[in-house]
C-alpha cells in the first residue's frame, strides 16, 4: 500500500492504523500539538474536554496519520506506542503521588 500520510482528507487510512489511540487519549493536547492534530486543543474547553478525551481516543490515530507525514506504518505505530507508554507512566506517577500525598498529609485534628 502506498504511504498517503500527511495528505489531509486525501489520505487513505491503512487498516493497521484504525482503532483506539491510547496515546491521544492519555496525552491529549500535547499529543495533538506534536501530531499536527490541533483539534486536541479543545480539551481546554470546559465540559467539552471530557468528551474530547474519548473522541481523541477513537479518532486520534486516523487524524495523526492524515495530519503528519510518516515514514511508514511501522514508524507511525512505533511513535504512537512511545506516546502511549509516556502517557501511562505519567498517569501512574500522578496517581502514585496523589496516594502518597494523601497518606502523608497531616490529619485535620492534629
Amino acid at each position: 500500500m502506498e504511504n498517503t500520510s500527511g495528505q489531509g482528507a486525501q489520505s487513505t487510512i491503512p487498516p493497521e492504523i484504525k482503532g483506539w489511540s491510547w496515546a491521544a487519549f492519555l496525552m491529549n493536547w500535547i499529543w495533538g500539538l506534536f501530531n499536527n492534530t490541533f483539534i486536541a486543543l479543545l480539551t481546554f474547553v470546559p465540559l467539552l474536554n471530557i468528551i474530547m478525551f474519548f473522541v481523541l481516543g477513537a479518532k486520534g490515530n486516523e487524524w495523526a496519520w492524515r495530519n503528519k507525514k510518516w515514514d511508514s506504518i511501522e514508524h507511525f505505530q512505533r511513535v504512537q506506542r512511545k506516546w502511549a507508554i509516556a502517557g501511562l507512566v505519567i498517569l501512574v506517577a500522578g496517581v502514585s503521588l496523589g496516594i502518597v500525598g494523601a497518606i502523608l498529609a497531616p490529619s485535620p485534628d492534629q
